[in-house]
């Protein structure tokens, strides 16, 4: 008596996880997407371009510097940036944007674009428009 023996490997794979996974997350993001907020004045400008930015230096009249919304201050603002730029992958897009409150120092603000020539990315200063 031969029977056959039915073994076969069940190769379905269930997106209903998956699915649950990325409707959270984006959830997650939407949340804390709007909780981050910038207010500070910017300076005013006739310029409509729009340019997409890889990270964010901001930078306060107070003397408070943040990189990428992390708190931090001018000695460590360099090292900060150089491995992040050092993380990305596509170093020929990589765009610092600065956004400078008015009364900041010309001098910090030329620092940053120091660094961003140096490393050999783009710099982009963030402005309002004219009112």
């Amino acid at each position: 008596m031969g029977f056959k023996k039915r073994n076969k490997v069940n190769a379905e794979f269930s997106m209903s996880s998956l699915t649950d996974i990325i409707f959270l997350l984006l959830i997650f993001f939407m949340l804390t997407s709007s909780l981050v907020q910038i207010n500070v004045e910017l300076p005013q400008s006739d310029s409509k371009t729009v340019a997409p930015t890889s990270f964010a230096v901001m930078m306060t009249k107070d003397g408070s510097v943040s990189f990428n919304g992390k708190k931090t201050n001018f000695t460590r603002l360099p090292k900060a940036i150089r491995s992040a730029v050092r993380a990305t992958e596509n170093r020929d897009e990589t765009t610092i944007s600065i956004i400078a409150e008015v009364g900041v120092p010309w001098e910090k603000v030329s620092k940053v674009i120091t660094i961003a020539s140096e490393l050999r990315i783009k710099a982009i200063i963030a402005t309002q428009p004219r009112k």
